[in-house]
C-alpha cells in the first residue's frame, strides 16, 4: 500500500462516525438510508461520509434497481494490517534485544558481585 494511500484511508477512519459506518458494514452491506437512521444526521451528511471513505477505498456502492448498496472492502484491511505487522515486527525484535541485554546484565551481576568500599570493609 503507498503512503498516499494509506494516509487516506488512516484519514478515513479518524473520524469516530466514519468507524461506527466501518464497523456495522462488517456485519452486513446496507443502504445508505439504513445506515443513516441511527445517527443524528442528515443523509446527505452519512453521504458524505461515505464518500470519504469510498474515495478511500475502503467501501464501493453498488446500484441494484433504485437500491444503492454500501460493501466494505476487507481486503484494504488486509493491506493495513500488513502494514502495521512489520512495525509489531521491528519493535518486538528491538524488545527482545533489550530483553537479552538486560538477561545478560544481571548474569554478569550474579557472577562478578560489586566489589565493597574500603570503607564498608573496615566497618
Amino acid at each position: 500500500m503507498s503512503d498516499d494511500r494509506l494516509s487516506l484511508v488512516l484519514g478515513a477512519l479518524g473520524d469516530p462516525t466514519r468507524r461506527d459506518l466501518v464497523s456495522r458494514l462488517a456485519r452486513a452491506d446496507a443502504t445508505v438510508g439504513e445506515l443513516a437512521e441511527p445517527y443524528d444526521m442528515s443523509v446527505q451528511a452519512v453521504s458524505k461520509h461515505l464518500k470519504i471513505l469510498e474515495s478511500a477505498g475502503l467501501v464501493t456502492k453498488t446500484k441494484h434497481g433504485r437500491r444503492r448498496t454500501v460493501h466494505l472492502e476487507a481486503e484494504v484491511f488486509d493491506l493495513m494490517t500488513k502494514w502495521v505487522e512489520r512495525y509489531r515486527r521491528q519493535a518486538e525484535l528491538r524488545y527482545r534485544r533489550l530483553d537479552d541485554l538486560l538477561a545478560e546484565m544481571n548474569h554478569d551481576q550474579s557472577t562478578h558481585p560489586a566489589i565493597p568500599d574500603q570503607k564498608e570493609q573496615s566497618a
